[in-house]
């Protein structure tokens, strides 16, 4: 029992290794002059004009 036990934790465990190592090799991004770009088709919005906005840069002056 303990010994089906430990043979099953170790496959587990370089198994686990394994993905790993497999995982972090692939390249996820490309790079074009230096700059990582990422594939997601997403608008990233950094501001949207409100008016809690504007109170707070207006007490942060």
């Amino acid at each position: 029992m303990i010994e089906a036990r430990r043979t099953f934790l170790k496959t587990a465990a370089l198994t686990t290794a394994a993905v790993g190592i497999a995982t972090a090799a692939t390249p996820r991004f490309e790079a074009t002059n230096g700059v990582v770009m990422g594939k997601s088709s997403k608008k990233e919005i950094l501001y949207t004009k409100t008016r809690a906005w504007e109170d707070f840069y207006k007490s942060a002056r």
